[in-house]
């Protein structure tokens, strides 16, 4: 191989890595032909697919293998072959990834703070009011056509760069018009045609969007929506007869939940022009999903175990809407390209749960039920554009995007209720003592993220390739949130039905508890209710974090073995987040600080397809504005309250690496790898609270992490079976991580956790201690056969996690621990035709196991469920059209 050939190709694969929105992995149009030989020219596809830069080389187009770092890409058929959804459930089969929660990626078992989320190669603000990354199942794999993870780092990227970087490419112009229309039904057997729980809410709660019935009414708006507290001796109880109406509080069975629904639109063209062409895709989709969950929740109150502090048993049902939309312009101009992309997602949950249960450490085997209702909407705006213009041999790429997300959460109710026996009959009171308060919460949050970017490659010699850029973004956040308790005084008594009781909910049983009959306007007066604020100094905080980077690269081929990639970035950034109330007794955090942080890769390349990789660098990992923010937060998922610590500093991170890779056919590789981190002040969470699990952050003095990957795709022509076969191929992709960290912890350690300053690190973390998230074992298989002439794929997925640490258990006890266990998915893609239309069927089952959800504390005596239910078996059948 030529070196001038050679360093073509680094250069088109720097563009992807430094540009990834303009230069996007090419599907294959027949699987297991994604590269090509020595001798063949190469054609790499830039968005817009139409436009095509021919070089004739001898250079190998799998971007993986011609990568400098250590990538791996999912392009279209990848993802459509797993048949996920959403892009989370796609990438949680790529190597050393799993998704934990709600779409949250993480790398080598490192946590989500440690992953980088672009899309097209800007960054995004995150919905979450715990997270700044964004959670990666709001994408659907119908908006994104590749996905790039690179777990090297490169100075080309942001340098918050702890496990990797996962790069979303939308879909781009296409090389001939089309429209596909497609639906889908489905559900799981815990849920569909099963009993379940709901409330009225909205007359719009199917579409995703709250129609205002959920606001209070009056002067309690203003009052719930904005920082400012009333004076004290105010009175409350006109704003507390407000907040509680029948739509939001009476819970109702259902008595057969509904089939999960799908739609979804997509299509594209491209304008021929006298100089060029112009392109227009757009897609669009709308699901309706539902899950009923039959969870147990336990919390003990001693280091033993042995001291059940509550032991409930919590139904719940959501119904998820997600809306989103994508449209996207091209114009290629000769060798200049631009593109503008807009992506549009709105996802909503609606809730409602009761749970019914015991506190034997406070009440003996007093019963009690906690009723709760919500409605949470998380919304993504973003418009980029993007340009790639050509100068000769210089190269110059800008970028420059403006994101918006939102999460709006206009009611939240929990009523708490005591089982009492009344003449012997059973009834329920609400409970209204310091500890269990009904309460109403109301929060919303804003920001609003805006970056840009530019980069210049020229090539000095023909073995020196040199690439300079620089970044800004500035991101600015508005977090809301509002609790209040109602206070009812013991001595209130009130006449329902001519029988005066001091509770008026005695009439009620537990089938038909009516919260917004004792919450009335009328009820409220008679009893003096009235309303408590139950964080009045951090109801609401300001947050901001602008950041300043430089980098520069260099790309030498010492020669034809020997590529050298090497460069130096320079960030520095301003993280900032303060109270928003004038009373508040939290101190601001204001984070100041600047980095080198260098990146080395060199690339032995061993001829027959063989390399060697070596890998150092240096990366951070900043606070996530949540984790700074002291401000309570109930999450429904993880039966968890979260408080954040303002006193988080940055983690600093140093990273090696070192692969053996060897792509032997076309498209088909074996690769190892071995890897090893060492973090400074790494940001964990711990348990403060047993009642309700209250969960903070602290910075652990520090940690390491080493493993080491495993990868193979190989593909098996079956022509010689003949027959159904003659035209088939068996696909076999299969990857193991194993993976160990441990926190290091010495006597003389000391941490600033909020509330109590300089304390001993032993008292929160034990050394030795796995980081949380991380899994030893990560396992994925698939199995699948494939027809090379026409789309028949059928494919078995099988995903390993061995346990990995939620959260530090409370001082004394075990760590919170998750089983992720085993999962078998089956998914059936068959294309055929309708009057000469092409079509695709696409069957899956899921979980086909029925592996449970478990999160637990063992200390080997004693066993707790923390939150712990079924999932059960899921299936769904969708049809697609193209015109």
């Amino acid at each position: 191989m030529s070196i001038s050939s050679r360093l073509v190709g680094a250069l088109i694969v720097t563009t992807a890595l430094t540009l990834p929105s303009l230069a996007s992995a090419q599907e294959s149009p027949v699987p297991g032909t994604s590269t090509t030989d020595e001798s063949d020219p190469v054609d790499v596809s830039v968005p817009g697919g139409s436009s095509v830069i021919v070089v004739t080389g001898r250079v190998n187009r799998d971007p993986a293998q011609t990568s400098a770092q250590v990538t791996s890409v999912l392009s279209t058929e990848d993802i459509a072959r797993t048949g996920e959804g959403d892009i989370a459930g796609a990438l949680s089969r790529v190597t050393g990834l799993s998704v934990v929660g709600n779409g949250f990626v993480y790398v080598r078992g490192l946590g989500d703070r440690y992953s980088l989320a672009l899309l097209n190669g800007s960054p995004l603000p995150s919905p979450e009011p715990l997270k700044r990354v964004v959670p990666l199942d709001l994408f659907p794999t119908s908006v994104v056509s590749s996905s790039l993870v690179q777990k090297s780092y490169s100075v080309n990227f942001p340098g918050e760069f702890g496990g990797g970087v996962i790069n979303l490419t939308t879909r781009t112009t296409p090389d001939e018009p089309f429209l596909t229309i497609g639906g889908s039904i489905g559900g799981d057997v815990e849920t569909t045609f099963q009993n379940g729980l709901s409330y009225y809410g909205s007359s719009r709660d199917w579409l995703g969007y709250d129609n205002g019935a959920r606001q209070p009414g009056g002067n309690a708006l203003q009052y719930v929506s904005t920082p400012a507290t009333l004076p004290v001796g105010a009175e409350t109880t006109p704003i507390a007869a407000q907040l509680v109406t029948s739509q939001q509080a009476v819970i109702q069975q259902i008595g057969d939940v509904q089939p999960n629904l799908g739609l979804s639109l997509s299509g594209g063209t491209a304008i021929q022009m006298p100089d060029g062409q112009l392109g227009i895709v757009a897609a669009a989709s709308y699901s309706n999903n539902w899950s009923t969950r039959d969870t147990i929740q336990q919390s003990a109150s001693s280091g033993s175990l042995n001291s059940i502090e509550n032991d409930f048993r919590q139904v719940a049902t959501n119904q998820n809407v997600l809306v989103n939309g994508m449209l996207g312009f091209g114009l290629e101009l000769g060798e200049h390209v631009i593109r503008w992309t807009n992506v549009y997602i709105h996802d909503t949950l609606k809730r409602a749960s009761l749970s019914e249960g015991t506190k034997p450490a406070q009440n003996g085997d007093t019963r009690f039920v906690n009723q709760r209702t919500g409605f949470y909407a998380r919304q993504l705006i973003d418009t980029q554009l993007v340009g790639e213009f050509k100068f000769g041999d210089l190269s110059l790429d800008l970028r420059g995007s403006y994101a918006n997300t939102k999460r709006d959460a206009p009611g939240e109710l929990m009523f708490p209720y005591r089982e009492t026996l009344l003449q012997g009959e059973t009834i329920y009171t609400m409970f209204s003592n310091s500890g269990d308060r009904p309460s109403y919460t109301y929060s919303k949050l804003n920001e609003d993220l805006y970056s840009a970017g530019l980069d210049l490659t020229y090539p000095i010699t023909d073995t020196f390739n040199l690439t300079v850029g620089g970044a800004w973004s500035d991101s600015k956040r508005f977090s809301l949130r509002r609790e209040f308790l109602f206070s009812i005084p013991a001595t209130g008594t009130i006449t329902k039905d001519g029988v005066t009781v001091s509770n008026p909910d005695f009439a009620f049983a537990l089938a038909t508890l009516r919260p917004d009959l004792y919450f009335s306007p009328e009820m409220v007066n008679a009893l003096g209710i009235t309303l408590i604020d139950s964080d009045p100094g951090t109801n609401a905080f300001n947050a901001g974090l602008e950041n300043w980077a430089g980098y520069a690269k260099a790309d030498l081929l010492l020669n034809d073995m020997i590529t050298i990639d090497a460069g130096v970035r320079y960030e520095k950034a301003d993280l900032s987040v303060s109270p928003a109330v004038a009373n508040s007794t939290v101190d601001p955090t204001n984070l100041s600080n600047d980095y080198f942080l260098p990146a080395l890769t060199v690339t032995f390349d061993l001829d027959d397809g063989m390399q060697i990789r070596l890998n150092g660098s240096k990366t951070i990992a900043r606070p996530q504005f949540r984790e700074l923010i002291a401000q309570p937060f109930y999450d429904p998922d993880s039966n968890r309250a979260f408080r954040g610590n303002p006193y988080l500093q940055d983690s600093e991170l140093y990273n090696a690496e070192a692969r053996f890779e060897w792509y032997f056919a076309r498209g088909q590789r074996i690769s190892l790898a071995g890897f090893y981190k060492k973090i400074d002040k790494p940001i964990e969470t711990f348990v403060v609270g047993s009642t309700d699990l209250l969960t903070s952050f602290a910075n652990a003095p520090e940690a390491s992490l080493y493993g080491a990957e495993f990868d193979v795709t190989k593909y098996f022509d079956l022509e010689s079976m003949g027959g159904l076969f003659s035209s088939r191929q068996a696909v076999v992709l299969a990857n193991y991580t194993y993976t160990k960290s441990e926190l290091k912890v010495s006597d003389d350690d000391l941490v600033n956790v909020f509330g109590a300053l300089g304390s001993p690190a032993s008292i929160y973390f034990r050394d030795g201690a796995p980081l949380t998230g991380q899994s030893d074992h990560l396992v994925n298989l698939q199995f699948g056969l494939e027809d090379l002439d026409r789309l028949s794929q059928q494919t078995i997925l099988v995903s390993y996690a061995s346990n990995r640490v939620v959260s530090r258990g409370l001082v004394g006890q075990p760590d919170i621990v998750e089983k992720p266990g085993v999962r078998i998915d089956f998914v059936w893609r068959e294309g055929f035709r309708i009057g000469g239309t092409d079509a695709e069927l696409k069957l899956e089952a899921r979980n086909l196991l029925g592996t449970r959800h478990q999160e637990f504390q063992d200390n080997g005596t004693d066993y707790i469920n923390v939150n712990t239910y079924d999932v059960g078996q899921s299936f769904s059948a969708g049809l697609s059209v193209t015109f």
